[in-house]
C-alpha cells in the first residue's frame, strides 16, 4: 500500500507484512519489497537513536545501498516531517567469510568510534551469515552493546543465522568460536532479494529449510518434497526488475505465496526453540541437526565447499546413524537424501558435487579420524562427549534435545570401509530378517505405473540409489506424478497413460544398469517432433553393454546415436515424431534379458502391435522375462508368447491398479541365508518363498540344501539353518543360470565348503556376471584370492577351491576390493564373519544400490561385530589361480572321449568340459538340430 503524508516527499510502498513472534516479541517480519517497510517500523517502533550504520558488504552494497539510503531520507521525511535526519553511516567490507574476523571486528569498532558513535546508535546488518554474525557480535559488545537489526539477504541466513542472537567470529582453531548471544531488535526477511541469488547460493538455505521441516513437522516436509520445482522457481525466477508484485497478498502469485510459507514455516520453527532455550541448554540443540558432522566436513572443505552443503550430507550421515540405532527406518532416510538432491544438495561425502567442487587429492582429506578430531572441539561436544540429534521419524526426533553418541557408531558412519569380524558361536541363534523390496520388481512396477492411466499406490518399494535414478528419469520425462503417504512407505503414483515429454536436462542414471536399458527403449515414446534426449551414467555404466538393444531399436526405426564408446551408453536419442515405430522385432538376448524387458514393457505404446523375436543363441534369465510378463498383465496388458523365442504384444495401455505390493528382493534375501548357513545358525525371511516371480528365491533350495543346509520353504518364507560350522558342502556343478546374481553369495559359500569329493564347487551358466555393475566372475576371482582361495575363472562360470576354515586365517584381515557392486560387498561380508581375522570392506556404501541398511542388519540382527575403516591405497592383486594347464582329448566321433575324459578329471582333480555340451548351451540347440539347420561343414568351420 502507498502512504503519502508530505506534498514534497514521493510516497511510501509499505508492505503488507507476516510477522513471526520469538522471545514474547514479534520481531521477525517477513514480505516482499520491505525497505519503505523497514525505515518506517525502525523510527515508528524502536527507540530513537542519532545514528544509523548500516553495514553489508561490496556485492550487496553496489544492488542495495543506493536504495536504502534514499529510502531513509524518504521515510524519515513521512514519519518525523519537519525534523532534521540523524546520520546514516555506511561501512562496505570485503565479501566472504575472511571478513569474519577478529580483526575486521576491531577495524569496525575503530571507525564506528572515530565517527563519534554513541550509546544511541542503531546497528544494520544488510547481508548473508558473515555480515549478520559479525555485525551482530560488534553490537554485543561497542559501548557494552547497542541495539541492532538484521536484514538477510540469503535464504540461509533468513531460515538459520539471523534468528536466534547468535552473534560470533572464526579463528583459526574453528567457526564460530568466540562470540556472545544478542538478540536483534527485528529481523526483516525481504523475499525480493532472493531473486539475486545465485542457484547455488539458494541450494545452500535450501539445506536448512529441509533440516527444519526433518525435525520438526512431517507436514512441512512433505510439502517441500513435493514441492521443489515451484520453490526453485519462486526464488531463483523472483522479481523483475521494477516489479512490485508481492508488496500486498492481492499482488501475490501462487509461487510467492508458497515461497513464503516455507520461508515463514522455517523461521517460525526456529523462533519457537529460541523462545523456549535461547541459550542452548537443550532444546535448541535440536537446531544442530546435521551440524555436528556437517560442520567437521566444512572445517576440512571450507571454502570450496558452502556451509548449507556440507550440513546436507551432514543431515544425511547423522540420518544414518539413527538407523544404525534402530531408530529410522530405510524409507526416511532414503527421503530425507531424495529431498536434498531435489535442491541441488550433495548427499555424500564422496558426491560428484563435492567432488567437482574440490577434487580427487582435497576429498582424500575427508579421513574420519580427522572429522571426529574437529568433532571434538565442536561447541555441541560435552567434555568429550559427542552429541546428535537423532531422528525418529521425519518430522520427530528422538528426544527434544540432542543424544549422546559413542564415538565408534559416529566413526563407522564416516568411514568409507567397514572392518567386519569373525561371529562368535551362534548356532543356537535363530533370527528373522525381512530384506528390501525387490530391485527387479521395484524398477518394473515404477515404469508400469507411470506409463499406466490412474493412480497406483506403490508399497514396499525400495528406495535405493537405482530405483531414485529410475523415478527421478520418469518424472523429468513427465510420465507420471507422485506423492508419497504413510511416511513414506507407500509411493502414489499417477500415470499419464505414456504421454511423455522430452526432459530439460540429460537423463543420469548412475550404474543402474535396470534403468538405462528399460530407458533406452522409454525415450523413444517421446512425443516429440524434435530435438533430442541424452542417456548417460558413470564411468563403470560407459563400460556395460547395451549394444544388441541398440542394434533392434535401431532395426526398427528408432534414431539413436553413441556419443562415445560404441556398443555403450551415453545414448542420443532424436525425436522426429515417429516415436516407437514396433512390427517385427529381432532382438539378440544372450547378454541380458533387461534387452527383453525393455522392448516388452513399452511395446503396448508402439505405433503398431510387436512380435518380437529372440535370436542369437540361448535366452539369458528367461524367469526375469516371465517376471515382466506377469507384471504386464498385472497391470492390464496381456503378452502372447507364440513359441519359446517369440512373443506377440497388442498396441493399448496399462491400465493401473489401485495397490501394488512389492515382493522383498530375493537376491538380496540371499545375504542373510547364507549367513545362518555358513554359521551354523537359523534364520527366516518371511516374505519370499516358492510362489516368488523372482529366479533367485530358488537359492535356498538349489544351492544352500546341497551343501548341507536344513532348508524349509513355503510358498512365501524361507527358514535355513546351516550345518556346524565348517561342514558345508562342495557342489560338483551348478547351473546358476536362473539366479545369476546369487553366484557371488554360492562363490563365497563355497570358499569354505569343504565337504565332498574334491572340495571344488562349479558354478556354470552366469556367462551375463562379466558385464554387469563390474566383471564379476573376475572381481570374485581376484578377491578369494585375497583369503588363499584358488579359483578358475571361465566363461560361463566359476571354479572355487574349498579351504578348511582354520586355513583362511591369516595374520591379518584382507582388505576387499568391492569395484563399486554392491553384491561383492555384501558377499564378502558374509565370508569374513567365519574368517577369524576378520575382513575389511573397501566401499560399504556401494551396498545402497540395493540395501542401504545391510550393515545395520548385520550387526544389529545378525550379530556380526563391525566397526569403521580407513582403507588404505591398494594396488590391485592377481587372482589366485588353480593350475591352469589343460589336456584336451582329440578324437573319431563314438570312440570313448568324454568317459574317459571324465575318468581323467578326477584322477587329475581337474575339471571336465565336453564341447559338444557346451557348444549346445551357448547355441541352446542340440548338435543333430545344428547340422540338421546348417549341415556338417558349417559344424565343422
Amino acid at each position: 500500500m502507498s502512504t503519502d503524508s508530505s506534498s514534497n516527499a514521493r510516497s511510501l510502498q509499505i508492505a503488507e507484512v507476516e510477522r513471526i513472534s520469538i522471545l514474547g516479541s514479534e520481531s521477525i517480519v517477513c514480505g516482499f519489497h520491505l525497505v519503505d517497510y523497514i525505515w518506517t517500523d525502525i523510527f515508528t517502533n524502536l527507540a530513537a537513536a542519532s545514528t544509523y550504520v548500516l553495514i553489508t558488504d561490496t556485492n550487496l552494497a553496489a544492488l542495495y545501498a543506493d536504495k536504502y539510503k534514499e529510502g531513509f531520507t524518504a521515510a524519515w521525511a513521512h514519519v518525523r516531517p519537519g525534523v532534521a535526519a540523524p546520520r546514516l553511516l555506511v561501512r562496505v567490507l570485503p565479501p566472504g567469510e575472511t571478513s569474519k574476523s577478529r580483526a575486521t571486528k576491531s577495524e569496525i569498532e575503530d571507525w564506528m568510534l572515530a565517527q563519534k558513535c554513541t550509546r544511541d546508535t542503531l546497528v544494520m546488518a544488510l547481508g548473508g551469515g558473515v555480515i549478520g554474525d559479525l555485525v551482530g557480535f560488534v553490537a554485543a559488545t561497542f559501548m557494552r552493546g547497542v541495539p541492532f537489526v538484521q536484514v538477510p539477504t540469503s535464504l540461509l541466513a533468513m531460515v538459520d543465522s539471523s534468528i536466534g542472537g547468535k552473534t560470533a567470529v572464526d579463528t583459526p582453531a574453528g567457526k564460530n568460536l568466540v562470540g556472545s548471544f544478542w538478540q536483534p531488535k527485528r529481523i526483516f526477511m525481504d523475499m525480493a532479494v532472493l531473486s539475486t541469488l545465485p542457484p547455488r547460493e539458494f541450494s545452500n538455505g535450501m539445506a536448512e529449510v529441509v533440516k527444519t521441516a526433518a525435525i520438526w513437522t512431517a507436514e512441512e516436509f512433505d510439502v517441500l518434497e513435493a514441492g521443489a520445482e515451484d520453490i526453485r522457481a519462486a526464488v531463483l525466477e523472483g522479481q523483475k526488475d521494477g516489479d512490485m508484485a508481492g508488496l500486498t497478498i492481492a499482488s501475490r502469485s501462487e509461487a510467492q505465496s508458497l515461497l513464503l510459507r516455507v520461508i515463514s514455516a522455517s523461521a517460525r520453527v526456529k523462533a519457537y526453540v529460541v523462545t523456549h532455550d535461547e541459550r542452548e541448554s537443550g532444546m535448541r540443540g535440536l537446531l544442530n541437526f546435521g551440524h555436528t558432522i556437517g560442520h567437521a566436513i566444512e572445517a576440512v572443505l571450507s571454502p570450496q565447499v558452502l556451509h548449507g552443503e556440507c550440513v546436507a550430507v551432514g543431515c544425511v550421515l547423522e540420518a544414518e546413524v539413527a538407523r544404525r540405532m534402530g531408530h529410522l527406518g530405510d524409507v526416511s532416510v532414503a527421503r530425507l537424501a531424495r529431498c536434498l538432491r531435489a535442491y541441488g544438495l550433495p548427499t555424500a561425502m564422496d558426491d560428484a558435487i563435492i567432488r567437482g567442487l574440490v577434487g580427487e587429492e582435497r576429498l582424500r582429506e575427508l579421513r574420519p579420524q580427522r572429522l571426529m578430531d574437529v568433532m571434538s572441539v565442536d561447541k555441541k561436544t560435552v567434555g568429550s562427549q559427542k552429541r546428535l540429534v537423532v531422528l525418529k521419524r521425519l518430522g520427530e526426533t528422538l528426544e527434544m534435545k540432542p543424544t549422546n553418541i559413542d564415538d565408534s557408531l559416529i566413526l563407522e558412519v564416516v568411514s568409507e570401509g567397514v572392518r567386519v569380524n569373525a561371529v562368535a558361536d551362534v548356532t543356537q541363534q535363530a533370527v528373522t530378517v525381512v530384506p528390501p523390496g525387490s530391485k527387479s520388481i521395484s524398477n518394473r512396477s515404477l515404469q508400469l505405473a507411470a506409463l499406466g492411466r490412474g493412480t497406483c499406490r506403490i508399497r514396499n518399494l525400495l528406495h535405493s540409489d537405482d530405483t531414485q535414478v529410475m523415478l527421478a528419469a520418469l518424472q523429468a520425462m513427465g510420465a507420471c506424478s507422485v506423492a508419497w503417504e504413510d511416511d513414506g512407505a507407500t509411493l502414489v503414483v499417477t500415470g499419464n497413460g505414456g504421454q511423455l515429454q522430452r526432459p530439460d536436462a540429460e537423463l543420469y542414471l548412475g550404474n543402474a544398469g535396470t534403468a538405462a536399458r528399460f530407458l533406452s527403449t522409454t525415450v523413444n515414446l517421446i512425443d516429440a517432433r524434435d530435438g533430442s534426449s541424452v542417456l548417460t551414467g558413470n564411468a563403470r555404466m560407459k563400460l556395460r553393454p547395451s549394444g544388441p538393444l541398440v542394434d533392434a531399436l535401431r532395426a526398427n526405426g528408432c534414431g539413436i546415436e553413441y556419443l562415445e564408446r560404441e556398443g555403450s551408453l551415453p545414448l542420443r536419442v532424436q525425436h522426429t515424431g515417429r516415436g516407437f515405430p514396433g512390427g517385427h522385432i529381432q532382438l539378440a538376448a544372450s547378454i541380458s534379458s533387461q534387452y527383453v524387458s525393455s522392448i516388452l514393457l513399452c511395446a503396448p505404446y508402439a505405433q503398431e502391435p510387436v512380435r518380437l523375436e529372440l535370436v542369437g543363441g540361448k535366452v539369458i534369465s528367461q524367469l526375469y522375462i516371465d517376471m515382466t510378463i506377469a507384471m504386464m498383465a498385472q497391470f492390464g496388458c496381456h503378452v502372447e508368447r507364440i513359441s519359446p523365442n517369440e512373443y506377440l504384444i497388442p498396441t493399448g495401455a496399462y491400465e493401473n491398479p489401485a495397490e501394488y505390493v512389492v515382493e522383498s528382493d530375493a537376491s538380496s534375501a540371499t545375504y542373510p541365508l547364507a549367513f545362518a548357513a555358513i554359521t551354523g545358525s537359523t534364520c527366516t525371511v518371511p516374505n519370499i518363498g516358492s510362489a516368488s516371480l523372482q529366479g533367485d528365491a530358488r537359492f535356498a533350495v538349489d544351492v544352500l540344501r546341497p551343501m548341507g543346509c536344513t532348508v524349509e520353504q513355503t510358498a512365501t518364507s524361507t527358514t535355513v539353518t546351516g550345518p556346524p560350522r565348517g561342514q558345508l558342502r562342495a557342489l560338483a556343478e551348478i547351473d546358476m543360470e536362473p539366479m545369476t546374481d546369487a553366484f557371488l553369495t554360492a562363490a563365497v559359500l563355497a570358499a569354505v565348503a569343504a565337504g565332498g569329493e574334491d572340495r571344488v564347487t562349479r558354478i556354470r551358466g552366469i556367462a551375463n556376471q562379466h558385464v554387469k555393475e563390474c566383471d564379476r566372475i573376475e572381481a570374485m576371482c581376484t578377491e578369494l584370492g585375497k583369503f588363499g582361495v584358488e579359483t578358475e575363472n571361465l566363461a560361463d562360470g566359476i571354479n572355487v577351491h574349498a579351504r578348511v576354515l582354520s586355513e583362511l586365517e591369516a595374520s591379518e584381515a584382507p582388505s576387499v576390493h568391492c569395484y563399486d557392486d554392491h553384491r561383492v560387498a555384501m558377499s564378502f561380508s558374509v565370508l569374513a564373519c567365519v574368517v577369524q581375522s576378520g575382513a575389511e570392506i573397501r566401499e560399504r556404501r556401494c551396498v545402497g544400490k540395493t540395501w542401504p541398511s545391510w550393515w545395520d542388519v548385520l550387526a544389529r540382527d545378525l550379530g556380526a561385530p563391525i566397526s569403521g575403516s580407513d582403507p588404505a591405497f591398494e594396488a590391485h592383486s592377481d587372482p589366485v589361480k588353480a593350475d591352469a594347464t589343460s589336456v584336451v582329448l582329440i578324437g573319431m566321433r563314438g570312440v570313448g572321449k568324454t568317459t574317459l575324459g571324465r575318468a581323467a578329471a578326477v584322477a587329475l582333480n581337474r575339471e571336465f568340459v565336453d564341447l559338444d555340451d557346451f557348444l549346445e548351451r551357448q547355441v541352446g540347440q542340440t548338435i543333430p538340430e545344428i547340422i540338421n539347420r546348417d549341415g556338417w561343414a558349417a559344424f565343422r568351420s
